[in-house]
């Protein structure tokens, strides 16, 4: 019989006396110790032979995964127990796209950047995609080294470089519960909105899912598992037709983009669109920065009871905002309004800021669509929002908001409001002094959620929003490919 055969029947436990050895010589006696000390060393030997056997056997069992700041990581043989990986349930495998689909869109930031912007997107692209740092003059320490001005079509840039530093990546896609396609969708659209035909605009959506559809991670799920981020609204990659005058790209539409998870600063009415809170100008390099701006806003004096920073948007059919403006102004100094038609001062973070913190509510309506980004800036500052319709936040950011919307806003109809059927003074006065501040305790309580941390640096015990969009995709994801 062969020496690895032999060895395998010994480590599986098989009986060995059944054997017939080559030139087996007649059984003769011995004394105990005699056999002892003769067959100990045989017994030995297998036993490592063995032992060496089993190690090989389970070295394909090997698995790779980067960690959290350092290169790869070796977890030794067979099967991985659950409690010995934390991990388990939440590896994130990264397409390693093209540069054309990223790196290549704000390499030239030139292209991205409008004749109308207020200054260049590649500024925007600084801080790892969090703009410049904002520095105050006279500023306390709470204004240092978190505070960018960010732009929010940036959310692209700066969702890709937290999920560099996710603590549960791989290279194994098979390990993978979620894929990332870290596509540059949004900023790519800006290149070619004005001036261009729908078929540049539509070019990089094709290329992108014909490219994906011919790698194996897609062909396992049908791209069911794999997810991306937009910077703009979902609404901007739904064009049912061809028309050159008609907005936006029809890259959701296309049938393979149908299965991929599109997180979104604004969703629409596709199940596949989630959205995700637009990027504050606040950055958090660790939780204690969150911790002193939630206790600072705690003891703001809030002089005005409601404040509005906008313009009035007459062209724009059916728009609320003129209203909300005539009110505000004969609110009898009830109300700070902002004109965001003057002299730039809305895109000044100092200022909206400043304003939102001096008032215990701030006005929300729609804006060029449903939802603001202000919302967002208003709940950074402590400011209980105010919403005219359910689709600027309840239906929108279900993996950032409480449920019960009653708990941290204010609700007035918008068209109870232009019938005159209610005010926004009487509806904002009748919240008494004591559900004001369990309200206001409620919306800083919401902060660590909604605002992106800095990429460069990491939170310890605090989920911010891209943590709880990384939950929600991944419970997504489970359901969708159980189902």
């Amino acid at each position: 019989m062969k020496l690895h055969v032999l060895i395998s029947e010994f480590c599986a436990g098989n009986p060995t006396k059944n054997i017939k050895w080559k030139n087996q010589p007649k059984r003769k006696y011995c004394s105990n110790h005699f056999c002892f000390v003769l067959f100990f060393p045989v017994v030995l030997f297998f036993m490592l032979l063995c032992f060496n056997h089993l190690f090989f056997e389970n070295i394909k069992g090997f698995v790779y995964f980067h960690g959290k700041s350092t290169g790869s990581v070796t977890y030794f043989p067979g099967k991985l127990n659950e409690t010995e990986d934390s991990c388990l349930g939440r590896y994130i495998y990264i397409h390693d796209l093209p540069e054309r689909f990223n790196e290549d869109v704000i390499k030239d930031c030139q292209l991205i950047t409008r004749s109308t912007d207020k200054y260049s997107m590649c500024k925007s692209l600084e801080n790892s995609g969090l703009g410049p740092g904002i520095e105050a003059l006279n500023a306390s320490d709470l204004w240092k080294n978190s505070w960018f001005s960010t732009n929010q079509f940036m959310l692209e840039v700066i969702f890709h470089n937290r999920m560099k530093k996710y603590d549960c990546l791989t290279d194994d896609s098979a390990l993978a519960s979620a894929v990332f396609v870290p596509y540059y969708s949004g900023l790519d659209l800006r290149r070619y909105l004005w001036g261009f035909n729908t078929s540049m605009r539509d070019l990089s959506g094709i290329d992108l899912v014909a490219w994906l559809a011919r790698k194996s991670e897609w062909k396992r799920n049908s791209g069911m598992d794999h997810f991306l981020i937009s910077g703009r609204i979902a609404r901007d990659f739904r064009r049912k037709s061809n028309r050159k005058s008609d907005w936006g790209s029809n890259f959701r539409l296309l049938p393979e983009s149908e299965n991929i998870t599109m997180l979104t600063i604004e969703t629409g009415y596709s199940k596949n669109d989630i959205a995700v809170p637009y990027p504050t100008y606040f950055h958090p390099a660790n939780d204690f920065q969150v911790h002193q701006w939630q206790e600072f806003l705690r003891k703001q004096n809030r002089p005005y009871l409601f404040s509005f920073a906008g313009a009035r948007r007459s062209r724009q059919k059916g728009s609320i905002r003129a209203e909300i403006i005539d009110q505000c102004q004969a609110s009898n100094k009830l109300c700070n309004f902002m004109d965001c038609s003057l002299f730039n001062q809305c895109d000044d973070p100092l200022n909206l800021m400043s304003l939102f913190r001096s008032s215990v509510f701030c006005l929300q309506p729609p804006g060029d669509s449903l939802t603001r980004r202000s919302t967002f800036d208003s709940i950074l500052s402590g400011c209980i929002p105010v919403f005219f319709h359910p689709g600027s936040a309840y239906t929108q950011y279900v993996w950032h908001l409480p449920k019960d919307h009653n708990r941290y806003s204010v609700f007035i109809s918008s068209k109870d409001l232009r019938v005159g059927k209610v005010t926004i003074n009487q509806t904002l006065l009748q919240v008494s002094k004591d559900e004001q501040l369990a309200m206001r305790e409620e919306v800083i309580k919401l902060i660590p959620g909604i605002v992106y941390g800095d990429p460069r640096s990491r939170l310890e015990t605090i989920d911010d929003a891209f943590d709880l969009a990384i939950n929600g995709i991944l419970k997504r994801i489970k359901l969708l490919t159980k189902n």
